[in-house]
């Protein structure tokens, strides 16, 4: 927490910027909303001092502090669950019902998918089913105050800082809305990408020249295809625990409940 003699040592160092054209002091974290609106001005500067455009900045003038963002950060409770009761919790047997018909629904594009990348469909439609239901639900919160707010909290600052300034980039280049609404954490459209990760592995999957992993189902499935390939994922191998394509599946998500159950869900949704 900030003592009111730091507040107002900030409040100085900000007008005294202000008034000679000295530099702002690099962006501090914080652990309450109190210097949030300070360090947003701090990360103005010193995200054009490192090439982020006129677009990206002012998005960040409508950003706020997202406490049900910081709620749900110290609240995560689902992954301390056995894989049965995980599982049950996240509706597998719905997912793999509905992820069988997807796969059926668009089997032109899986198909296409699957030729590219060298990558089976069931992880990435259990992926897509347990994310957001097949892009049903996306989330409710304001994506860039989640990721601003995340930057900007002391527990993960520089993780997110890195996505921050990914988000930006993204908006510079017209391949994030930065009024999306999304999920708690800052994740990104249907397979719910963090923005870094869009950088690293978004592709465009419908050929318009944009990467949409909102509105567009092909880029978001292409996307994930290209991560499982890009993080190991060897063509014709398993991906059960203990075979091969295991490994780029871990590569998605942390958690062993998270990463056994895709497994599961997928094989089930391939049919094998």
């Amino acid at each position: 927490m900030f003592c009111k003699s730091a507040i107002k040592a900030g409040f100085i160092g900000l007008v005294f910027a202000a008034t000679t054209g000295v530099a702002l002091a690099a962006p501090k974290c914080g652990s309450t909303s109190a210097g949030f609106e300070n360090w947003v001005e701090a990360t103005k500067q010193e995200a054009a001092e490192n090439g982020i455009g006129k677009r990206g900045i002012a998005a960040l003038n409508n950003v706020h502090y997202a406490q049900a963002t910081i709620n749900a950060d110290r609240g995560q409770k689902s992954f301390k669950l056995s894989l049965d009761q995980f599982m049950k919790k996240r509706g597998s047997s719905t997912i793999v019902a509905r992820g069988r018909v997807m796969k059926k629904q668009n089997a032109a594009l899986f198909d296409r998918l699957e030729k590219k990348y060298g990558v089976a469909s069931g992880p990435v439609i259990a992926i897509w089913g347990m994310e957001t239901s097949f892009g049903s639900y996306m989330g409710k919160q304001h994506t860039l105050s989640a990721v601003a707010t995340l930057a900007y909290d002391c527990r993960r600052s520089a993780f997110f800082t890195d996505q921050l300034y990914a988000a930006l980039k993204l908006i510079d280049r017209g391949d994030f809305d930065p009024n999306s609404i999304g999920a708690m954490h800052g994740e990104i459209g249907q397979t719910q990408f963090l923005p870094k990760n869009v950088l690293l592995y978004g592709a465009d999957g419908d050929g318009n020249g944009h990467i949409d992993m909102i509105n567009s189902k092909a880029d978001a499935l292409a996307s994930t295809f290209n991560f499982l390939r890009n993080h190991g994922w060897q063509p014709g191998q398993g991906y059960q625990p203990g075979e091969p394509n295991f490994a780029a599946i871990q590569g998605w998500n942390d958690a062993s409940v998270y990463q056994q159950s895709i497994a599961i869900m997928g094989k089930q949704i391939d049919g094998n």
